[in-house]
């Protein structure tokens, strides 16, 4: 039944730890298919069939409840400019100001001015803190003593009443700039990845019969004409009817390569043209490329990686296992080993600073939203994180051959008659039969034959599927065009020495008179996609096709592929029976890709590890049921999928090492006495700026 998905913007949203608690309470909730992505600040979900409208109080109830201050509206569009907000920046500055004045005033020789320091001192921690103390009083109505915000304003009140003022003004002051730096960096993060991305424009011009008008490009029809000017985007799919261009279509498949078109010719939205065309548009916006391609990038978000599923479960225990350690820290040597309490419990203040887990929280799903995103800028769309962990296991490559590694063009290499006919009659027979066929070789030789075929000769037709055609003529003869297996169910004697290419046999009134010569040309970066498989460590490469084991072998062997790992004459059930087969042997050692182009493809896409889909504007049904699609037909892609995939999965293991290996030392050190709460806040925020920033790598 019907699943309508809402989108809101979360203003406000500044910590990742709370995003991961109001996903969790929402799924909690009537909410549905519930996804809140801290890294771009965008909330959707479903409610069924019942109106969401009266479910958008009791959202923002929840979301204000776990976020005060936090508030979800109809989401803005991705390009949209903010004003700077300088109230941080004051409250900063200020908050400094009063915290240097305050250190400076409390110096023992300054005896006189104490008073004013210390009121310096708790003026910079109110300026600094009042948004921390708020949203922790707060977090005490819903019994959330895990929050940071709390934590933080625990250790700080703390440290004051242990006459530790200066260090705990200071650590609040710190914790406020370290917290403005990190919005700053994840804001900078997500403007990054949404440049990639902001390949769709707003408008268009909208061409009447007497003027052209600019519209939102929701207002435009399939059928309606638009004009696309110099330097600009194109903004929706269609066929140009005026005009030529280069188009730059590098936003869409990655290669800078200009495409020449003209008219008559289909362009995709995100391209950009050199001149002005007018074209008329086949698809409304909602389903035009670009939209699709953004589509899968941002619902990309929804499938997780197995090491975002696991931070989300570490967090649940973290904070709290920290908090119990700074408890048993505070409690435990002044009660049974006769420490001095003030000592201990500044230790657990200390730990308490380094409690959150917001490091690890903010920075794995940013590292793989930034592969998503940088996978998508180089033309190939990943249906989600947990598609980057399975390329990182990629043991075995199985290749479709015509419209994969092949261009799928078949052209007319070698005409060869016998003595009695020359190649024209021989090309004129096979063209006339073939003249209501779509196949593509029939197609070939149509083109070869090059001029129009007299329709009218042709009594009768009949296409045998998977064989060839049999007609017969005005004139009363009988001709056979078609493969050898048709040869042989006439039993027509023909030449069986033809080997490596596609052959075509004619049969004029049950004698053979010749054979055609069909190629279908290897694409040049096909040698490419197979070095690099290998390169990668990649050496189970299989080909599944339904052609001729002749034909199969010669493109196998071409290409560097074993002739055990070559399976010819397939229909779809039995390639799909042969990656079943792979798919037991390889279960314990990695996962098993197949790559595809046609709808004969999809069956096989869907129950592969990984299926590939060639060419974004292929089958609908292929592309759907892939979990990766390269936008344009170069194979050698799947190559730079899988190392994005491995630099992804690098930076990921990065953050965790750094975040949970610093984290570990501060709550070390700080047991032994051997850290400061100014320490601790800068490993808090510090580590935090830093995984960050190490998640971005990847787009640099």
């Amino acid at each position: 039944m019907g699943q309508d998905v809402h989108r809101f913007s979360i203003k406000g949203l500044s910590c990742a730890n709370c995003a991961l608690k109001i996903e969790n309470t929402l799924k909690d909730q009537e909410f549905s298919n519930v996804q809140l992505n801290f890294a771009t600040r965008v909330l959707t979900f479903s409610c069924g069939e019942r109106r969401c409208d009266s479910h958008v109080e009791k959202l923002n109830a929840i979301i204000s409840r776990i976020e005060p201050g936090a508030l979800a509206i109809p989401e803005i569009s991705v390009g949209q400019h903010q004003a700077k907000n300088w109230v941080p920046i004051l409250q900063i500055f200020l908050s400094l100001v009063f915290l240097v004045l305050g250190i400076v005033l409390t110096n023992p020789s300054m005896r006189e001015l104490v008073s004013i320091g210390i009121l310096s001192l708790f003026l910079a921690y109110f300026i600094a803190g009042w948004k921390v103390l708020k949203k922790a009083i707060l977090q005490l109505k819903n019994y959330d003593f895990t929050n940071e915000y709390f934590l933080m304003s625990i250790a700080t009140i703390g440290a004051i009443l242990i006459q530790e003022i200066p260090e705990a003004v200071a650590v609040m002051v710190f914790y406020t700039i370290g917290e403005y730096l990190q919005n700053r960096a994840v804001s900078h993060s997500r403007q990054s990845i949404n440049s990639l991305l902001d390949i769709r424009p707003d408008q268009a011009h909208l061409v009447s019969a007497d003027r052209t008008t600019t519209v939102p490009i929701e207002e435009v029809k399939p059928d309606d004409v638009i004009l696309v000017k110099p330097g600009e985007r194109v903004p929706l799919d269609g066929r140009i009817i005026k005009g030529h261009t280069n188009l730059d279509m590098s936003a869409l498949t990655g290669e800078s390569r200009p495409i020449t078109v003209k008219e008559g010719d289909q362009v995709l939205s995100g391209s950009i043209t050199t001149n002005s065309i007018h074209i008329q548009v086949t698809s409304p916006c909602y389903d035009s490329t670009v939209s699709r391609i953004l589509n899968a990038v941002e619902n990309a978000a929804k499938n997780k990686s197995k090491t975002e599923l696991f931070i989300t479960r570490f967090a649940r225990y973290y904070t709290p296992l920290v908090l119990l350690a700074a408890l048993t820290i505070a409690v435990i040597p002044p009660l049974f080993f006769g420490q001095a309490f003030n000592v201990w419990v500044y230790r657990a203040f200390v730990i308490l600073v380094i409690s959150c887990p917001c490091a690890l929280v903010v920075s794995i799903p940013l590292v793989y939203f930034s592969g998503i995103g940088k996978s998508s800028r180089e033309g190939i769309l990943l249906k989600g994180a947990n598609v980057i962990d399975s390329l990182n296991q990629v043991s075995t490559v199985l290749w479709d051959k015509t419209g994969t590694l092949t261009v799928g063009e078949f052209k007319v290499v070698t005409i060869v008659p016998i003595p009695e006919y020359s190649p024209h009659d021989v090309l004129a027979y096979a063209a006339l039969a073939e003249a209501h066929s779509t196949h593509p070789i029939a197609s070939s030789i149509r083109e070869a034959y090059g001029k129009p075929v007299d329709l009218s000769q042709i009594e009768e037709y009949e296409e045998l599927p998977a064989l060839g055609v049999i007609i017969k003529t005005i004139s009363d003869e009988s001709i056979v065009v078609g493969n050898d297996k048709l040869a042989h169910k006439v039993n027509c004697p023909h030449s069986e020495c033809i080997r490596d290419e596609t052959a075509v046999y004619v049969i004029k009134n049950g004698e053979y008179i010749g054979h055609i010569i069909i190629d279908d040309k290897i694409k040049d970066n096909s040698f490419d996609a197979i070095k690099k498989l290998k390169a990668q460590n990649i050496l189970n490469i299989g080909l599944l096709t339904g052609d001729s084991k002749n034909v199969a072998e010669r493109v196998g062997n071409q290409l560097g592929i074993d002739q055990t790992e070559i399976y010819a004459n397939l229909m779809p059930l039995n390639k799909l029976e042969i990656l079943e087969s792979y798919i037991h042997r390889e279960k314990e050692v990695g996962a098993v890709v197949f790559v595809g182009d046609g709808i004969n493809d999809a069956p096989v896409i869907a129950r592969a590890d990984i299926g590939v889909a060639m060419g974004g504007i292929g089958s609908d049904a292929t592309i759907e049921a892939a979990d990766l699609v390269i936008m344009e037909d170069n194979p050698s892609k799947l190559s730079d999928a899988i190392d994005i995939a491995k630099k992804t999965n690098k930076l990921a293991k990065e953050n965790i090492v750094l975040a949970l290996g610093i984290k570990a030392t501060f709550i070390i050190l700080g047991a032994m006495g051997l850290a400061t709460m100014w320490a601790a806040v800068f490993g808090d925020v510090g580590v935090t700026i830093l995984t960050v920033l190490n998640s971005m790598r990847l787009l640099r």
